[in-house]
């Protein structure tokens, strides 16, 4: 019997397909080509049995070391961010993009030594870091960050992106890839306006669109990532970008689906798109930044809600101690 493609097949003949979970049998599932992590998946997978152990054995192997209080915690998170990496990268063929801590997200040097600190970790487990994103936070000192390490040949993907001008400097950066946050400005307008937004007239798919026509028509070679999905309309009006990052409900639903999935976004369509090149320095940034509410709001916001989860997995840690 032949197998009949369900949307999810549709989905990968267009766009690579991206696994938004710290679950390694999910990832096994859907067969993603890379996966990513942040600090909130992180802190619910050490919570879960089945993860423990590699807590345990990230602990275990530190207890030996010279270090104490704040940076025995640090390492030991550090160390268990690229064991979870490692276990996903023996699942998926491509990358895994592991996060630096969001309290660095105002602090270019200490991001870049962060994010150092991570390669060499996964490259003396043996890890060769073309398969690491390094995540970084779209703030302007993030994205300085991300353009250094571009330089020192490790990898970035600019997270708690919500606007133009952040997707902008992070290309002009030369960041490898960026992740605009389609489900969180949803959410923003959903609030805002108490209004409900489907398919293309949803402000999160919108604003990816626009993002892609920029790059397509300026030629950037950043890769673009949407992410965090609140419903399986979205995914199917970005069908084309270059990189989708989904949850494993909304794979499943995919996977379910037989739904034929057509693409929406086309490099060859934006090439001839209105709109003029926009030169983004520091205070261009910080302004238009400003003018967008939403993009203002949801970065502090992320920022924070990241750097919580942070804390958590360092109380966790404590009590492991």
């Amino acid at each position: 019997m032949s197998h009949q493609p369900s949307s999810l097949d549709f989905l990968k003949q267009f766009t690579t397909v991206v696994s938004d979970t710290g679950d390694f049998e999910s990832i096994r599932k859907y067969t993603p080509q890379d996966a990513t992590t942040n600090p909130t998946l992180i802190f619910k997978a050490v919570q879960q049995a089945e993860y423990k152990h590699l807590l345990d054995k990230v602990i275990a192997d530190k207890r030996g070391s010279t270090l104490a209080g704040a940076a025995l915690v640090h390492a030991i998170i550090d160390d268990l961010l690229v064991a979870f990496g490692r276990e996903i990268l023996a699942i998926v063929p491509g990358r895994v993009s592991t996060e630096v801590d969001a309290r660095l997200s105002f602090d270019t040097d200490a991001t870049v030594k962060k994010a150092h600190e991570l390669i060499a970790l996964y490259e003396k487990s043996g890890t060769p870091r073309e398969r690491i994103l390094i995540k970084i936070a779209s703030t302007w000192e993030g994205i300085r960050a991300a353009e250094i390490c571009e330089k020192d040949g490790i990898r970035c993907n600019l997270t708690l992106l919500f606007s133009l001008p952040q997707a902008i400097a992070g290309a002009e950066a030369g960041a490898r890839l960026i992740s605009p946050f389609v489900g969180r400005i949803y959410d923003y307008y959903k609030a805002t306006t108490g209004k409900d937004f489907v398919g293309d007239e949803d402000p999160g798919v919108q604003s990816v669109e626009k993002i892609f026509t920029y790059y397509k028509k300026f030629g950037y070679e950043t890769q673009i990532m949407g992410a965090s999905f609140r419903n399986v309309g979205q995914i199917e009006s970005l069908a084309g970008c270059d990189f989708l990052t989904i949850s494993p409900d909304l794979l499943e639903e995919l996977q379910r689906s037989p739904k034929k999935i057509v693409r929406k976004l086309d490099p060859r369509k934006a090439a001839g798109a209105p709109g003029e090149k926009i030169v983004v320095d520091e205070k261009v940034f910080r302004w238009m930044l400003n003018e967008d509410a939403m993009a203002t709001d949801k970065l502090a916001e992320g920022i924070r809600k990241f750097a919580v989860d942070i804390v958590k997995l360092e109380g966790i840690i404590k009590k492991s101690l």
